[in-house]
């Protein structure tokens, strides 16, 4: 559900630092693309995106946390992703195609998104060629990542998947349920719960 759609012209300067990590963006020009944007505000547990729903937008976190599932045959939610403060997520093959997404998007706490269509993302890389350097350099991160995990799953032990993950992203372990992050690696919550004991022991 969402909570509170605020006046997009005061949208935060948040992006524009972002924006610059990657490609040289006047502060001038993001005044401009504002319209493009909408920003929206989601409570704990509130769906943003429905799997068996079109695919419309791509949604940059400001604050919060999201993720991303599927349910599987058996009815078990598989976390594929998560997003904190100045990721982006969606599911970007059906949004590029403008599809049926087969996944669900959800906060996992209070959360307040940028978010922006397919037309509007076109329109502005057209009028704003210096965000094309920017978005494809995100994608190329994104799809970096994916290999990276995949790489991790076949060459690591379970144990070993586990101690990865919290060393490098340390903040989920602090923000993020257990199940959750048992879920994105492929876990039960029992075998996570067991390497914990064991490292407290």
């Amino acid at each position: 559900m969402n909570m509170l759609e605020p006046d997009k012209q005061n949208m935060p300067l948040q992006l524009l630092k972002h924006i610059r990590n990657f490609t040289e963006f006047k502060k001038e020009e993001f005044e401009k693309i504002q319209e493009y944007f909408d920003i929206q505000m989601y409570g704990k547990k509130d769906v943003i995106l429905s799997a068996g729903s079109r695919c419309s937008f791509n949604y940059f976190v400001l604050e919060g946390c999201l993720h991303m599932f599927f349910t599987g045959e058996n009815g078990i939610q598989r976390t594929v992703q998560f997003a904190i403060e100045n990721w982006w997520m969606t599911d970007n093959l059906a949004y590029q195609k403008g599809g049926v997404t087969d996944f669900t998007i959800q906060g996992v706490e209070n959360t307040t998104l940028l978010k922006i269509s397919r037309e509007n993302q076109e329109e502005l890389l057209t009028k704003f060629p210096a965000l094309e350097k920017y978005f494809r350099k995100i994608y190329e991160i994104s799809y970096g990542a994916s290999l990276m995990k995949m790489k991790y799953v076949f060459d690591y032990t379970k144990e070993e998947i586990y101690y990865h993950f919290t060393e490098r992203f340390p903040q989920f372990t602090q923000r993020v349920p257990q199940y959750l992050i048992a879920s994105y690696l492929g876990l039960t919550p029992e075998y996570v719960s067991e390497i914990r004991a064991k490292n407290r022991s």
